[in-house]
């Protein structure tokens, strides 16, 4: 398979693999331990609710088990297809993040859950965000820490030293991972912190909280190498409001 042109090509490609991946359960941390943590953050169900960067859809389907009214958004025709057919009554549509085919103000709440690592332009998406919410609206994230995509381990030891060469330049990586047989590429960016501060604010957002997600103790009970991920955060969750 030829190098990709971006990231939406990528996760295109990736399609496929990643159903497997994000479907087999209690494989992914999202069942594991990062879905609670996140969903803490994410206001009562409201008008509308856009899932942006939406992926095979598992988010979206559990707003909907939260009573949120959803419109999902993928870039990946493939993740709207596979998201459809998992639940016919999810509205699901291919859209660019940073194209949002929606009228100004017309939702309370945009989520983009692990997706603007893997977007392109990540500014524009927020700015689309902000763009497609009400005054007020809320807008929650989550990414991939930056310190996490920054550097490594150097072993797989309790107690192995963190590694960051270079934390401040913006860079485009791929990752490609195997485990309990199934295998994915992450096609993401590695961007400092400042960069999704500074989005943020330029769209008029105002971070009203923030956590730092780390793994979670039935993890490291399940495989104790894990708990060099207690020492570092994994994931980065946020909720902004649309001043």
């Amino acid at each position: 398979m030829s190098e990709p042109r971006d990231l939406r090509e990528g996760w295109e490609q990736e399609a496929e693999q990643w159903v497997r991946w994000a479907r087999r359960p209690g494989h992914d941390s999202y069942w594991r331990f990062h879905r609670d943590a996140f969903f803490s953050l994410v206001p009562p169900p409201g008008r509308l609710t856009l899932d942006v960067g939406c992926g095979e859809g598992r988010v979206a389907r559990d707003l909907r088990a939260r009573g949120h009214r959803v419109i999902a958004v993928d870039s990946s025709e493939t993740m709207v297809r596979f998201a459809v057919e998992e639940d016919p009554t999810i509205e699901a549509l291919v859209a660019d993040a940073a194209q949002l085919p929606f009228e100004t103000a017309t939702a309370d709440l945009v989520v983009s859950f692990m997706s603007l690592q893997d977007t392109d332009d990540m500014p524009g998406a927020v700015r689309e965000a902000a763009r497609v919410l009400a005054a007020g609206g809320r807008y929650c994230v989550a990414i991939v820490h930056p310190l996490n995509s920054a550097g490594a381990f150097t072993n797989r030891e309790e107690e192995a030293s963190f590694s960051i060469s270079d934390y401040m330049s913006e860079r485009r990586y791929s990752e490609r991972v195997e485990r309990d047989g199934l295998r994915l590429t992450f096609h993401q960016v590695h961007r400092p912190l400042q960069r999704y501060a500074r989005a943020l604010e330029a769209s008029g957002f105002v971070i009203e909280t923030l956590h730092e997600v780390t793994v979670d103790p039935q993890s490291v009970g399940q495989r104790r190498d894990r708990v060099r991920w207690q020492r570092m955060p994994l994931f980065l969750d946020l909720r902004a409001r649309k001043a």
